[in-house]
């Protein structure tokens, strides 16, 4: 993932970013702000480790943490619309997974689950078996498909406004 032409092409089409993070602990802002002029798309990250962070900071309701826990694609779409109307910005994206050690057998080892928001926009969820790799591989996979997922939401963007 080329991270210096997403901020590129986000700031050509005028397209501000937040991030709403567990697992990866700031990774993912960490990569966006590391390129100079990403403040001109990045607006903030969230890093919500706890689920009462995740409540207090994104509005993930609590009846969805207890029905599913933490670890779910209805979580990850929770925080990633919570970002954007915290936020207002154009996007965000969130992922939440178990980075290892541990897991059990229903949420194993390297499950991490990703959402992908837009203001009036259906939000898109996905999860991704990483699998035992190991914690610091987990959380770099899954900041780099977090990459991808923002590039993708850039290239809809600009598909829709010929940016």
């Amino acid at each position: 993932m080329d991270t210096a032409d997403l901020i590129r092409r986000a700031t050509a089409a005028g397209i501000t970013i937040a991030t709403a993070e567990s697992c990866t602990g700031g990774m993912i802002a960490v990569a966006l702000t590391d390129i100079p002029g990403s403040s001109a798309v990045v607006d903030r990250g969230f890093v919500t480790y706890s689920n009462a962070a995740k409540m207090q900071m994104l509005g993930v309701r609590a009846e969805t943490l207890d029905a599913v826990g933490a670890v779910s694609e209805e979580v990850a779409a929770e925080m990633a619309e919570g970002a954007v109307r915290n936020a207002g910005v154009t996007i965000a994206v969130s992922v939440t997974g178990i980075a290892g050690p541990g897991g059990s057998e229903y949420k194993p080892e390297g499950r991490v689950c990703f959402g992908l928001a837009r203001d009036r926009q259906k939000t898109v969820t996905e999860t991704v078996e990483f699998g035992a790799i190991g914690r610091g591989k987990v959380r770099t996979a899954a900041r780099d498909r977090a990459l991808e997922l923002l590039a993708q939401a850039i290239s809809q963007i600009e598909r829709e406004t010929g940016s």
